[in-house]
C-alpha cells in the first residue's frame, strides 16, 4: 500500500511541475528580435534595402493582386510609444 501512496504524490508532483512551467511560458515576455533588410531587397517593386524594423519600427506590408486603393507607404503611430510603416503594393 506504501507504494501507490508514492505514485499518487509523484503524479501530484509532476501534475505541479507541468502547471508551473505553463505558467512561466505564458506570462514571460515575447523574445525581442530585429529584422535587418540587406542590399537589394524588393517587395512588390518597391525598394525595402538596408531598412531594419524592430519592437519600435514595425512594418505591416500587404501585397495586392490588383492595383490598391491607397497605394504606397505611410508612416503612422501604434498606440504604444513605437511607429509602423504600413504599405500596400500590387504584387509583380
Amino acid at each position: 500500500m506504501q507504494s501507490h501512496r508514492f505514485i499518487a504524490v509523484g503524479k501530484a508532483l509532476a501534475a505541479l511541475a507541468l502547471s508551473l512551467v505553463v505558467l512561466t511560458a505564458v506570462f514571460a515576455p515575447a523574445a525581442a528580435g530585429e529584422v535587418r533588410f540587406g542590399k537589394n531587397v524588393r517587395i512588390g517593386g518597391h525598394d525595402f534595402s538596408n531598412q531594419t524594423y524592430d519592437s519600435k519600427h514595425r512594418a505591416r506590408i500587404y501585397l495586392h493582386n490588383g492595383k490598391p486603393r491607397k497605394e504606397g507607404c505611410v508612416w503612422s503611430k501604434d498606440g504604444h510609444g513605437g511607429r509602423v510603416k504600413v504599405c500596400h503594393l500590387q504584387r509583380k
